[in-house]
């Protein structure tokens, strides 16, 4: 569609989380956003993001930079242009959401059909377990009745993590598990949790090595699947570092939005790697551009609104531990 001229809006947002939620390295009581608000003539299109904290991609930075573009976004600009104008991060996702669904409402088109969809399907998503005594964390995965798959947060600590595994498993016998370990192992410290990994049939471990320090992987046996987060943050790292791992979990706020996303999903295939998705525990107006991206993935890990104290209206939903996003959260039948 041929960019028009618009008004941009911007605002942060504190988006306090419900409790504190620890992983390797942090704890974190509040996920911030910036929120862009596209609006030409009587059509409005929305976009949300967090920024990537250890990049240092941050809501108040975020906003700084798109607020220096406001002449060029103003004038008007498409997603591809967008693409050459901003670096991946938080900034470009968050306005590149809003020029999807400023397309949508135009077009009266939903967005995952201009995405090249011919219909969509609730997603079997993961819900995750932040770091914990283990029985806290056994506990909280129990807690999760509907759900058919979980994710744990590990810290680095082998014997604690693997009694965090254990004890997980013993409470949640029969549901799929995976692991992220959020950059807490290196090459001499891995090789000890993955028996254990193993003996409790988790099939995914996110993010094993620090970022840069990918070659640590080097001749050790990935006896389940490893997956890059931190690792891999858009295209050109995807090209570069994809031989370290079997699945690439593909997050809009590390790539600067869906339409990088989807580059990233289809390069993945033709790599032969699997493909995930996750967000950076926005609202459900984060969660819906994931969503479409959901679509053309293996694995699911969006369950970033349940830990906000407060999502928007209407939100996305939960049921039998699948997350549904219809076009009345974002595309043409939202209400801004």
């Amino acid at each position: 569609m041929t960019a028009q001229p618009v008004e941009l809006e911007l605002h942060n947002e504190p988006l306090p989380l419900s409790a504190p939620f620890r992983i390797a390295g942090h704890v974190f009581s509040a996920m911030p956003a910036t929120v862009v608000t596209l609006r030409a003539g009587a059509h409005v299109g929305r976009g949300e993001a967090a920024g990537v904290y250890y990049t240092h991609d941050h809501p108040d930075t975020m906003l700084a930079t798109l607020e220096a573009m406001r002449p060029r976004i103003e004038a008007g600009l498409d997603r591809e242009t967008l693409r050459t104008l901003l670096p991946a991060g938080g900034a470009r996702n968050a306005l590149d959401a809003a020029l999807w669904e400023l397309e949508s409402r135009q077009s009266g088109v939903p967005v995952w059909r201009l995405a090249g969809l011919e219909h969509v399907r609730p997603l079997l998503t993961t819900f995750t377990v932040g770091a914990d005594d283990p029985a806290v964390m056994a506990d909280r995965a129990a807690a999760y009745t509907q759900a058919r798959a979980l994710k744990l947060k590990l810290t680095g600590d082998a014997d604690l993590d693997t009694a965090r595994v254990r004890a997980a498993r013993a409470r949640c016998p029969e549901v799929w598990i995976g692991v992220d370990a959020n950059q807490g192992y290196d090459g001499a410290s891995l090789p000890a949790l993955l028996p254990a990994l193993l003996e409790a049939r988790v099939a995914l471990l996110e993010q094993p090595c620090v970022r840069d320090r990918e070659h640590e992987l080097d001749g050790i046996a990935r006896a389940l699947p490893f997956a890059a987060d931190e690792s891999i943050l858009d295209l050109a790292e995807l090209e570069a570092r994809h031989h370290h791992f079997d699945v690439i979990n593909i997050k809009l706020d590390k790539c600067g939005g869906l339409t990088e996303g989807l580059l990233m999903a289809r390069r993945a295939r033709e790599l032969s790697k699997q493909v995930m998705v996750g967000n950076m525990c926005g609202t459900s107006l984060a969660a819906a551009p994931a969503f479409v991206l959901g679509q053309f993935c293996d694995v699911v890990d969006l369950d970033g609104p349940i830990f906000l104290r407060q999502d928007r209206t209407p939100s996305v939903r939960y049921t039998d531990g699948h997350i549904w996003c219809g076009d009345e959260v974002w595309g043409p039948s939202a209400t801004a």
